[in-house]
């Protein structure tokens, strides 16, 4: 390829046709650009094509480069042999209803695609219904695709350790989410998350820590930021509400009286304090229904905030008194 700058005469012997402008023969190729150009007058030639051709495809070792086994993308824990569609044993694919013989064909066909998919090549999570839980209780909760698979690849390396010996289904598939969700910094309370898939709080967290200690996987626990973006956004509150609940979440960290409290909690107490400071008036009910707590438990925390911010700004208050 000609580098910037060079001129075309000098890459052929045949000179190139003259500017009609300027009737120069000096011509600049720019590769960046695409483009041929006089030397002369910069008048731009439209003869270079703007777009090249792509390149052949590189054929490896062992191919014909005629581009097999490239296929759509299967997401992990997804079959890889379903025939992607839905076999009917009365009509046909245009509607028309279908014959004796050919039921019967269907038939051995849809049979044969049952038992492809049910193998155990893809892991145990395709002969349970797990994985059907998992995408209802994903569509409930508003997950993303990635956290839904990465609740199924959880479920399939806890499956294979045997975590689940005595546990029921509703609790299993809850704990992976609750997990994916976790590992994905997606803000939801376990509460939330046994409530879609219809077990008790107390079942699902009991089989959340058989997962995190036997399974090996790094599931870090949810910041309360995230939280905090959340409950900001289903509330309509303000940036200027967010930023002073921000700075409160920095005090209370470094406060041991708050420190045991829930992550989700001690948020929905402060966004209720903030939104009271700044004129943007939410009701104890609002706020609990959003951060799934219940007002009594709001109603005690956000006390115990204001008690301890009362207490710390006393000291401060008679040291400016006497300087």
């Amino acid at each position: 390829m000609t580098e910037p700058g060079k001129e075309e005469s000098h890459r052929s012997g045949v000179d190139p046709p003259s500017c009609p402008m300027c009737k120069s023969t000096h011509r600049i190729v720019d590769p960046i650009r695409s483009e041929t150009h006089c030397a002369e007058c910069g008048l731009v030639f439209d003869e270079t094509t703007i777009l090249a051709t792509p390149p052949p495809p590189t054929e490896t070792p062992g191919s014909d480069g005629s581009g097999r086994g490239i296929g759509p993308f299967v997401r992990p824990g997804a079959t890889k042999r379903s025939l992607g569609s839905t076999l009917s044993l009365t009509r046909d694919g245009q509607g028309k209803r279908l014959d004796w013989h050919r039921r019967y064909e269907f038939q051995h066909l849809k049979r044969v695609m049952l038992r492809q998919t049910s193998r155990t090549v893809d892991g145990p999570l395709d002969r349970t219904p797990a994985r059907g839980e998992m995408q209802l209780g994903g569509e409930a909760m508003g997950l993303p695709a990635v956290v839904v698979a990465e609740a199924e690849g959880i479920y399939r390396e806890a499956k294979l350790r045997g975590l689940f010996r005595g546990r029921s289904l509703p609790a299993s598939v809850g704990a992976c989410l609750y997990a994916a969700c976790r590992r994905y910094s997606v803000p939801r309370t376990l509460g939330e998350v046994a409530a879609t898939v219809g077990a008790k709080r107390s079942e699902v967290g009991r089989t959340f820590k058989v997962v995190q200690r036997g399974s090996g996987l790094s599931i870090p626990g949810v910041g309360t930021k995230a939280f905090l973006a959340r409950y900001a956004q289903e509330l309509a509150l303000s940036p200027r509400v967010r930023t002073t609940v921000e700075t409160m979440l920095d005090q209370a960290r470094d406060d041991p009286e708050l420190s045991g409290l829930s992550p989700h909690g001690l948020v929905a107490a402060l966004v209720y304090l903030a939104a009271e400071q700044h004129g943007e008036h939410r009701s104890r009910a609002q706020v609990a229904r959003v951060s799934s707590v219940t007002e009594v438990t709001l109603r005690s925390t956000s006390r115990l905030v204001e008690k301890v911010w009362k207490r710390d700004a006393v000291p401060r208050s008679d040291e400016a008194r006497s300087t």
